[in-house]
């Protein structure tokens, strides 16, 4: 079975729809330049209203360690993202007190720079590239390179994805879990609803089908 992580989500009211209609995972955005950047206090309000057993993930981009990990265990975080140009030494600093999703950008038939080295990493995020941005970007991974991937990894798909074409990105791929925020907005950092149970309910018809 395929899982869903709900990326830039903002709102409480966006996250409990989310896990009521199937997360797995939700990502909070602490990157000041994303438009679905939020706060820590406003994280805390999030997590207050998330139901028990949906997981909850912070994104960084390029944060040295220490304060990853103490943003991380003062909100009680699932996972971090680390979503930016972390070494591998970052990455293993971070993941010896919370597990570590470490985003890969990559671009059409190219391998993602730096696989290899993140050992630490729980799991793989893989993300279209675009210069000068950190994910968000509506652009769609290469499909052929993420099926690669995850035959020997965890990957988490990223990039592009929407109601539209996340059944057929499950089934090309299939990886252990799929990762969108742009393709179920109606503005950035406010999830619509029926983008969002649209979504849901592809990935199902693809589960179904695996």
């Amino acid at each position: 079975m395929v899982r869903v992580k709900i990326c830039g989500v903002t709102t409480p009211e966006d996250a409990c729809l989310a896990a009521e209609l199937g997360a797995h995972a939700i990502g909070l955005n602490f990157y000041p330049e994303s438009p679905r950047s939020i706060s820590p206090f406003a994280a805390r309000n999030i997590l207050r209203e998330l139901p028990p057993l949906v997981s909850s993930v912070g994104i960084f981009v390029n944060w040295t360690p220490e304060p990853v990990i103490a943003l991380a265990q003062a909100l009680r975080l699932s996972a971090a993202q680390l979503h930016g140009d972390e070494t591998p030494q970052t990455v293993a600093e971070v993941a010896k007190k919370i597990p570590v999703i470490k985003a890969l950008r990559i671009e059409k038939g190219s391998a993602p720079i730096g696989l290899p080295h993140h050992r630490a990493a729980a799991a793989f995020l893989l993300d279209a590239a675009r210069p000068g941005q950190f994910g968000g970007t509506g652009v769609t991974t290469d499909w052929a390179q993420a099926r690669a991937l995850a035959e020997s990894h965890r990957i988490l798909l990223g990039g592009g994805l929407t109601p539209e074409n996340v059944a057929e990105a499950i089934l090309a791929v299939r990886p252990f879990a799929v990762d969108v925020a742009s393709g179920v907005e109606s503005l950035p950092g406010k999830k619509d609803p029926a983008k969002l149970r649209a979504f849901f309910s592809e990935v199902a018809r693809a589960n179904r089908s695996l």
